[in-house]
């Protein structure tokens, strides 16, 4: 890996590669240098709309990363918890929180090894963002929930944009029974840098 680790080279990225590459780099700095510089704030926004919907069973954490959406859950209470991620090396971290009953490789722009209707619902925090997961992933995260479960999934208004998910989520309607979608920020008061101001929608897909 050449460009360091950081935020600008995130979103940058192109393909599962460098992908890999970058979070091998930053995984045993990501939570100090970025989430607590950053004040980022997805993960724990994520888990609090998913606790509010008062959903029991297994949950799946998309693009898990170090495990701060699992934290935060597990902060709440909310279980049991597998964690996804195309990272090993922020898998290992994750891993060493001790709050996830599983952690798996895996590719959400391929088909996760989980059976159809497994989890009663998904999170994710910080994945559908630039350079990284687009918004045809939705149908998998949807294969992957119980009918009536719940995904709960931030996604970078600018990526929102640019991607066309409104789109996608009109293609997969079928799979769909109940859409919101809520603008938030992405870090608190106390981020500095170009990126500070940057919002997220947060989206609540319903699974038909």
């Amino acid at each position: 890996m050449t460009d360091k680790p950081d935020l600008e080279n995130a979103y940058a990225l192109n393909g599962p590669d460098g992908t890999k590459s970058l979070y091998a780099d930053w995984a045993q700095t990501y939570d100090d240098n970025f989430a607590q510089s950053m004040a980022y704030r997805l993960p724990q926004d994520v888990a609090k709309a998913y606790f509010d919907l008062g959903i029991n069973g297994p949950v799946l954490d998309l693009g898990a990363g170090t495990g701060l959406v699992g934290t935060s859950l597990a902060e709440l209470d909310v279980g049991p918890m597998d964690g996804v991620d195309l990272s090993p090396e922020m898998m290992a971290q994750a891993a060493a929180k001790k709050i996830y009953n599983r952690l798996f490789e895996g590719d959400l722009t391929k088909i996760l090894d989980v059976s159809d209707a497994h989890y009663q619902g998904a999170v994710s925090a910080g994945t559908f963002t630039n350079g990284h997961v687009g918004p045809d992933a939705l149908e998998e995260v949807l294969r992957v929930i119980k009918p009536g479960g719940w995904a709960i999934l931030s996604v970078n208004s600018h990526h929102w944009d640019t991607m066309g998910f409104e789109a996608v989520l009109t293609r997969l309607s079928a799979m769909i029974a109940e859409t919101r979608k809520v603008e938030i920020a992405i870090y608190g008061h106390d981020a500095e840098g170009e990126h500070a101001q940057d919002r997220a929608w947060l989206l609540q897909l319903k699974r038909a």
